[in-house]
């Protein structure tokens, strides 16, 4: 399984908003984690099609996040970065080439579908258990709100 980068930094991302006492500017994220801003923006804005952080503009602007940071898993933002498809794509090539099996015989999820289905299940099932704030509570808290 591969993951876009978008989905670390928006992680990474979502860990320090759930540690600021105030939204934060999209371009200030982007310099606390040494990434591109224009790159780290379209991240941020699908968090909040997602729902997950709440921009708001102004003077003060910049995000936040939209609930509590227990209540947001790490699939969440996966999701929301790289959409809710699954990793893997059965394309039936059982049924191409000189070893096709007739229709009949693949009425049933083939075992490489299968075993694939069951690796996605146990790490959306694995990230899904995991939030934000336990995230959070790894990082030195007081660090990051003295930096942001």
């Amino acid at each position: 399984m591969k993951l876009s980068a978008g989905v670390e930094w928006a992680i990474h991302c979502c860990v320090v908003l759930s540690l600021a006492d105030r939204p934060l500017p999209g371009a200030r994220l982007a310099e606390l984690h040494g990434v591109s801003k224009t790159y780290l923006a379209k991240h941020l804005q699908a968090l909040a099609r997602a729902g997950i952080v709440q921009p708001s503009e102004g003077r003060d602007g910049g995000y936040a996040l939209t609930r509590d940071p227990a209540g947001i898993t790490v699939l969440d933002v996966v999701r929301a970065i790289d959409g809710p498809e699954p990793a893997f794509r059965c394309t039936e090539i059982r049924q191409q080439g000189e070893l096709a099996a007739p229709p009949e015989q693949c009425r049933q999820m083939c075992g490489v579908a299968q075993v694939m289905a069951e690796a996605e299940q146990a790490w959306r099932t694995s990230l899904s258990g995991r939030t934000i704030a336990d995230l959070a509570s790894t990082v030195d808290g007081a660090t990051v709100r003295a930096t942001i």
